[in-house]
């Protein structure tokens, strides 16, 4: 789906980051592994080498909240393929204290989380549209949540340690318009926008918890990241050629 394609991925070696990295490079393209830790996405490139068949992944530093760190990040990609064919916002920057129920949020961790979460999904979005319209193509794939468009289910959490933070509720809820913003934006420019909006992700979560979730699911529940893959793909690819400004659910029903 995916042949020469070249797809930077931010947060490339996170949790989602990595599938949607190793899924891009099963369907012939590049992906570029981009994150802070660069550690981390160089053994993401290196777990990809081993595999054969497939495209390739390029690991590459990438601060989401650094102009500096984007720009380069363009300029390097731009020498070395001659272009870039989409970017997934998929980063995830978030300070020590993170988490926090709402009465416990402070005003200063509420801005810190806000600035680098969003502020470094539009600096992404800004400099890497801007180098599409340059270059007369490209396609930008923003990471949301249910929890951007539906307001949460604090009941599934009660008995836990667990919240949905009122920052995450905030922050995935602006992602989702400034999607729209920017396929608005851009029309014309033959740049799509689109946004991807999955449910929870599995990663460890108490049982009780995953019980109270599962219950307002159709049937498997809280999701695998192999789970979004294909939506991701479809996104990517031309056979979405014609999407823009949109934002496709994937959460097993939980929403409705």
């Amino acid at each position: 789906m995916l042949n020469d394609k070249v797809v930077v991925v931010t947060g490339g070696a996170g949790a989602l980051g990595r599938g949607f990295v190793a899924a891009i490079a099963r369907q012939g393209g590049t992906a570029i592994a981009a994150d802070v830790n660069i550690e981390a996405a160089r053994q993401v490139a290196d777990e990809w080498q081993a595999q054969p068949g497939g495209g390739s992944v390029v690991a590459a530093e990438l601060d989401i909240t650094s102009k500096d760190s984007v720009c380069a990040l363009i300029g390097s990609l731009q020498a070395r393929f001659g272009r870039i064919d989409a970017v997934v916002n998929n980063a995830y920057p978030r300070n020590k204290n993170y988490g926090r129920r709402l009465e416990e949020v402070t005003y200063e961790d509420f801005c810190a989380n806000v600035d680098s979460h969003l502020g470094g999904y539009f600096l992404v979005a800004q400099q890497f549209c801007m180098a599409f319209k340059a270059q007369g193509h490209g396609n930008l794939i923003n990471m949301s949540s249910i929890y951007g468009s539906m307001a949460p289910r604090f009941e599934v959490y009660e008995g836990t340690p667990m919240t949905m933070p009122v920052e995450y509720a905030a922050i995935k809820s602006a992602v989702v318009h400034l999607t729209r913003y920017f396929a608005q934006y851009f029309k014309g420019n033959g740049i799509r926008v689109n946004c991807l909006s999955p449910g929870g992700i599995l990663a460890n979560q108490p049982a009780d918890f995953l019980a109270a979730y599962n219950a307002h699911c159709a049937s498997k529940g809280m999701l695998a990241a192999e789970d979004v893959v294909g939506t991701l793909l479809f996104l990517l690819s031309d056979e979405s050629r014609y999407m823009t400004g949109q934002n496709l659910f994937v959460d097993d029903g939980f929403s409705i």
